[in-house]
């Protein structure tokens, strides 16, 4: 059968304009992204020639290309416990549980310390119970007993168990909004502490509202202590993160061992709505190409090392590690000796963990997901002079002022965290 030599050239022709489109397009999302517009001001954008300072909230790394910004220097606690009055006599009893995952755990622990010091109650260990049934852990597997019941010395009484003579069955149970207040423990919780001895508490989350508020509380020393002042992890699970986070850092040479931690779980994005809303169009969360842009318009270069938050490597990622190579979850970094305990479900309470204090601790944090693991991430970064938080935009150009990237929390100082730390 013969060519139609017609059909070869309209073939030849087709082929060089989709080459042209792709560098195009190529050109406008990434290689224009090196160019510096004329006009722009040189105090406010992400730009690795320039050292940013916004009310003296952050400065540009200058040790490293890009928009690596340097840490800020560690906050010190407001509160003191030797402030505190001397502990009355036990009344009764506090028992709760830690559940979902450590960014409600912080919020937990706040709540029981600020209810059991308020009613002179002793606070009883708690226990982590996961999302599916019987999915249930000591304290001690995850988090150091010792340094717990210290921080706490002067503070709340501590018993690791109930007695024997109190059963389970008659504790009385009372919920209490996050960031419970005097008058609602005074109005919802004190009578039926009195009128029952021991209680069982639970922590319900009406919002996620980590902003700090203009009105003082006898009770904000006692929730800072209890939020910032009292968890920390037992060793082998801080061993494992340690080695985990050394790996990345070992992956990222061509950043100066700098990484970015991104919370973006697949699970979550298919169950969410992560269209914009509202009059300016705000999303709650952005996909993995959305990332690669946004990470990409703002000056990250495509060596750059990112770890992901979702549990294994989904397909639908991939988009990202294109063009991000240096693109990791959890299951190709940690020591393969440890895979069997750290990552034997896919809803490990262990997984959730190492989340959470990786992306406490990486260079820079960018949560794709909006919500409470963003919030309490954000308050242990603040405090420990780690502000670089960058919230994910659809950015029409090619730059934009810094402000639009940094997360409010720290460009407006409002979290709760800046409340209890000076």
């Amino acid at each position: 059968m013969g060519v139609d030599l017609r059909q070869v050239v309209a073939a030849i022709l087709t082929l060089t304009m989709f080459v042209m489109l792709g560098q195009m397009i190529k050109r406008d999302h990434f290689d224009s992204l090196q160019e510096k517009l004329p006009g722009e001001p040189q105090d406010t954008q992400f730009d690795s020639g320039n050292v940013i300072e916004k009310d003296g909230l952050v400065k540009l790394s200058k040790r490293s290309k890009g928009p690596w910004i340097e840490d800020s220097q560690e906050l010190k606690p407001c509160w003191s416990t030797t402030a505190f009055d001397e502990i009355e006599q036990s009344r009764g009893y506090v028992t709760f549980s830690l559940t979902n995952g450590p960014e409600y755990h912080v919020s937990q622990i706040a709540d029981a310390v600020v209810v059991a010091r308020y009613l002179a109650a002793t606070l009883v260990l708690p226990d982590i119970r996961g999302s599916k049934p019987g999915d249930e852990r000591n304290f001690e597997d995850i988090y150091d007993v010792e340094k717990f019941v210290k921080s706490l010395d002067g503070v709340v009484k501590v018993a690791k168990e109930l007695p024997n003579e109190i059963s389970i069955r008659n504790l009385a149970a009372v919920k209490v909004p996050n960031r419970v207040t005097e008058d609602h423990i005074v109005e919802n919780v004190e009578p039926i502490f009195k009128s029952k001895g021991n209680i069982r508490l639970a922590t319900y989350f009406p919002t996620v509202n980590m902003r700090k508020t203009a009105q003082k509380s006898s009770v904000d020393s006692v929730a800072c202590l209890g939020m910032f002042g009292t968890l920390e992890l037992q060793a082998e699970v801080n061993e494992v993160i340690d080695s985990m986070i050394e790996r990345l850092r070992t992956l990222s040479r061509k950043s100066d061992g700098q990484f970015i931690a991104v919370d973006l779980r697949v699970e979550i994005l298919e169950n969410k709505n992560c269209h914009g809303s509202g009059s300016t169009g705000a999303k709650s969360c952005y996909n993995a190409q959305e990332i690669a842009l946004f990470l990409r318009k703002v000056g990250y270069d495509t060596d750059a090392t990112i770890y992901l938050t979702q549990s294994r490597w989904d397909n639908s990622l991939g988009v990202l590690r294109d063009i991000f190579p240096r693109t990791y979850t959890k299951e190709s970094i940690m020591p393969e000796e440890k895979k069997g305990k750290f990552l034997e479900s896919e809803d490990s309470e262990f997984e959730k963990v190492i989340d959470f204090y990786i992306c406490s601790q990486s260079d820079v944090f960018v949560p794709a997901i909006s919500g409470l693991f963003y919030a309490n991430v954000a308050g242990k970064r603040i405090a420990s002079g780690k502000p670089q938080i960058l919230v994910p935009a659809d950015i029409p150009g090619t730059s934009a002022p810094v402000t639009n990237y940094l997360s409010p929390y720290v460009a407006k100082k409002n979290h709760l965290a800046y409340s209890c730390f000076c």
